[in-house]
């Protein structure tokens, strides 16, 4: 029995299955999506898609849409013979098309509603389907700002750090909050985010939102910004704002004073910058320091307003000293404090010892030994008086001294640890004897009545004083161990016979040299020449005059003579 059941149960299920599938494909059908969503100002379009059995056509198409009432309304009325179009708020922006899809352009605020197509296919009946249609604005990127001023994070309240908005959305969108990329969450380390909604009379949305959160010292590296999340066709997305960073006040924790240049490298002469700088936000107020034995004098009034930087000028050995920098902060009056030492490079007492130190004669030597003092090494040149080196140390053997010879040398001391450390001291070795003369103006070529310059120069030392044998307007010149005189005269006829002597004395003897005057023979020659020049052309301008006189007369042109008074008698008595 029961082996025959089986089949018979199994032939029934399977025609029971084959009836079900019959109707269904022979059952008028309307598929239309549930929803469709546009942006605000685009273009809804609708579709209705059915299905009648046997291929047969529909009989009428009907588009409704559902108002406020739950009541129907008819939009479009489609049959064989055409499509009559009701009268409705939707006309002007309502199209089908060829597929009779359903188009509503410029979509508004007021046009989310319940859209429903229906279908008669005669004997096959009539069928409906509805969709829903839903308006969407996509919100703008976030606005945020963050907090203008300070945060102190020695805050008593939990200080607000930025603010996002966001406008003109629809539905209304969410506001999350980020730091260094991580999203924070309310309630988590004192975090909270109040946030507003606002419908706009246009019946979009405004979305702000605060962040409150306690700050810290590392914050003032933080980067914050928000996002505004929002749900288009299912799928989430989301917009960022730009990251900010917000101004975080903490006290100092390091304080650090140094010397520009380094303070090994300072030099007398320099100009020194003390520059001191702390880590905290704001920056304190710098006080300045320096020790004087065991009394700290404040030097703050060298300083620049409102800046960790003192400047010392022109330092020298009396700036060495140990500086301090002391740093308050306002936000909590903590007080830090650092020293550094100034370390001023410098050569003193430079001067030069002469052996022998005795009165030097020409033909004789002479050492001359620099010294100085500094506190770093020093190193020792010798220069000639054209800069040229000479030697290196601090001693130069100078052999037969003259007067014709330089006798100026210059000791170079350097400091070869402190480029540009250094000081040089002039010498001039003295060489005594009696005077020389080692140029003179003769002989001179002159002429009688000219004013002239005699000159006598010599050499000598202690410096001599020089007599002319004649008097005139005499000016001296000296240079080191040469003493010049240039007398002007007018030469004369005792002047041209006897001439001139120049005489050179110190305390050591004298010497004298005779100046003689030689008639200038060529412009004698000259001069007479001119006379001669002069006598010859006077000649011929008379010779010129009287020929042409004698031409005159010849042709009648002049009356002259007898004759000449005769003829002009006559013509008075007519």
């Amino acid at each position: 029995m029961a082996g025959g059941r089986r089949p018979a149960g199994l032939a029934l299920g399977w025609g029971c299955c084959l009836l079900l599938c019959c109707a269904a494909a022979s059952k008028l059908e309307i598929s239309m999506p549930p929803e469709v969503e546009v942006e605000l100002g685009g273009t809804a379009r609708i579709e209705c898609n059915f299905y009648i059995p046997e291929n047969a056509s529909y009989t009428y198409i009907d588009w409704f849409y559902v108002d406020r009432s739950n009541r129907q309304v008819r939009l479009y009325h489609i049959t064989a013979n055409g499509i009559l179009e009701d009268d409705t708020d939707y006309r002007k922006r309502l199209s089908l098309g060829e597929d009779k899809a359903l188009s509503l352009s410029e979509v508004t605020l007021q046009d989310p509603k319940v859209f429903m197509c229906q279908v008669g296919a005669g004997s096959y009946g009539m069928g409906e389907n509805s969709t829903e249609l839903s308006v969407y604005k996509l919100p703008t990127t976030p606005e945020i700002k963050p907090y203008a001023g300070g945060i102190s994070v020695h805050s008593s309240d939990i200080p607000e750090i930025a603010r996002c908005v966001s406008k003109n959305s629809l539905p209304a969108p969410n506001i999350t909050w980020h730091k260094n990329g991580e999203q924070l969450h309310a309630g988590e380390n004192k975090v909270s985010m109040p946030s507003t909604v606002i419908r706009e009379s246009s019946g979009l949305y405004t979305v702000s939102s605060a962040l409150l959160a306690p700050v810290t010292r590392e914050d003032r590296h933080s980067r914050y910004h928000c996002s505004v999340h929002y749900v288009l066709r299912g799928q989430r997305r989301s917009l960022d704002s730009p990251p900010v960073q917000v101004n975080v006040f903490y006290p100092s924790e390091n304080l650090n004073l140094k010397v520009m240049p380094s303070s090994t490298l300072v030099k007398e002469g320099d100009n020194v910058t003390l520059v001191c700088e702390a880590d905290g936000n704001p920056p304190p107020v710098f006080s300045f320091f320096k020790k004087n034995l065991d009394v700290w004098q404040d030097v703050t009034s060298l300083a620049e307003p409102d800046s960790g930087v003192l400047r010392l000028h022109d330092v020298n050995k009396t700036s060495n000293g140990t500086y301090r920098c002391q740093s308050l902060d306002l936000d909590d009056m903590s007080q830090i404090e650092e020293d550094v030492d100034l370390v001023v490079n410098y050569i003193e007492g430079v001067h030069v010892k002469m052996e022998p130190s005795s009165t030097l004669r020409e033909g004789d030597s002479v050492m001359l030994s620099c010294d100085a003092y500094s506190p770093v090494g020093l190193k020792y040149q010798w220069r000639d008086d054209k800069g040229k080196k000479l030697v290196e140390g601090n001693q130069l053997l100078v052999k037969n001294v003259t007067f014709e010879k330089s006798n100026t040398f210059s000791c170079k001391v350097m400091a070869p640890s402190v480029p540009g450390l250094e000081q040089s001291k002039k010498v001039s070795v003295a060489v005594e004897d009696k005077p020389r003369i080692v140029a003179i103006s003769s002989p001179l070529y002159v002429r009688q009545d000219q004013v002239i310059n005699l000159t006598c120069k010599a050499i000598a030392f202690p410096r001599p004083t020089i007599h002319w044998s004649i008097n005139g307007t005499a000016h001296e010149y000296v240079d080191n161990q040469h003493v010049a005189s240039n007398l002007t005269v007018r030469v004369s006829r005792e002047l041209l016979r006897a001439g001139a002597m120049c005489h050179v004395s110190n305390r050591l003897g004298s010497s004298e040299e005779h100046i003689q005057l030689l008639v200038d023979q060529k412009s004698t020659a000259e001069s007479q020449g001119v006379i001669i020049v002069a006598i010859i052309v006077a000649i011929l301008v008379v010779a010129v005059l009287g020929a042409v006189i004698y031409f005159l007369h010849k042709k009648g042109k002049i009356p002259c003579g007898r004759a000449g008074k005769q003829d002009i008698a006559r013509n008075t008595s007519i």
